[in-house]
């Protein structure tokens, strides 16, 4: 059986489309058809069945991927070892948010460069990320969603509290009203967020006071550094990653509005296309941002 053909198939199998599978083996979806036809006729069996949306696998399908995928990962990693890693540059491809990937993931994989690694970093949303790692323009992403399916594996890295802040003159100007009004004395307070939606505070609303909030945005901007520099000035409350403000709220820029017993939280993961983990440069920068985390 032609090797070629059952990496083209187990890639089929994991992406769930012919069409996302030819972006991740650099071929046209016409090849890839024409390959999974010639393997269907080799084995006699249909492997997949075709609908509105992608495909889905017959059992035969299914058990010939559970068989045939461990090993073709394996022969992967062998090549991969086989590289001289020490003088070849290998380029890593990240993706992430922005905050998180310029402040956390990028100085913790700078001693990488060192030792052979190139770097290119993307930004985006955990939607757009996931897309451009499943179609192969990524090589490791980090979300703050753990992706569904075979195609991509996921690893928590860490979390992080999200805390209510605002400007000194506006938590002078609450008082300890907060305390005792809560939510509805917070209410009175213009909001900075990345999204019209609010899905930060949002989320501290439901995780603190288990309760939408009753406010719009006064200042939307989509980076979590302006929301920050936005709120110092004066202009509203926000929902801030703690590692983000701290040195905001330790310069007394911000205050800290709230100190629930169970601040809410967010989890990061670490995203990979399944099987590339057997790949260096991967593996090195995964290994080693999980590392780095543990001091997040």
């Amino acid at each position: 059986m032609d090797l070629a053909l059952l990496r083209t198939f187990v890639t089929v199998h994991r992406a769930g489309s012919f069409t996302r599978a030819a972006a991740l083996l650099g071929l046209s979806q016409p090849a890839v058809t024409g390959q999974i036809r010639a393997l269907e006729r080799q084995l006699g069996r249909p492997l997949f069945l075709r609908q509105a949306r992608g495909v889905t696998p017959t059992a035969i399908g299914d058990e010939l991927a559970h068989r045939a995928a461990p090993h073709l990962d394996a022969l992967v990693e062998i090549a991969g070892a086989g590289l001289d890693e020490e003088s070849a540059i290998r380029t890593l491809h990240l993706a992430g948010p922005p905050e998180f990937t310029s402040l956390r993931a990028l100085p913790a994989l700078t001693p990488l460069i060192s030792r052979g690694l190139a770097l290119r970093a993307s930004f985006g949303n955990t939607e757009e990320t996931l897309e451009g790692l499943a179609a192969g323009h990524h090589d490791l992403a980090i979300t703050t969603a753990r992706p569904r399916g075979g195609l991509l594996t996921s690893t928590p890295l860490c979390d992080e509290e999200h805390v209510l802040v605002a400007s000194p003159r506006w938590a002078a100007r609450l008082g300890p009203g907060v305390l005792h009004g809560g939510h509805v004395v917070l209410e009175q307070l213009p909001v900075v967020e990345v999204h019209e939606s609010l899905p930060l505070v949002s989320r501290y609303w439901s995780a603190v006071f288990d309760s939408p909030p009753a406010a719009a945005g006064a200042v939307i901007a989509p980076d979590l550094r302006a929301v920050l520099e936005t709120a110092a000035s004066g202009a509203g409350l926000a929902v801030l990653p703690r590692y983000l403000c701290m040195e905001a709220l330790e310069r007394g820029r911000l205050v800290a509005l709230l100190d629930p017993p169970v601040p809410p939280l967010r989890t990061y993961f670490l995203v990979v296309r399944t099987g590339t983990l057997a790949l260096p440069p991967v593996a090195r920068a995964h290994e080693w941002l999980l590392r780095a985390a543990v001091d997040w």
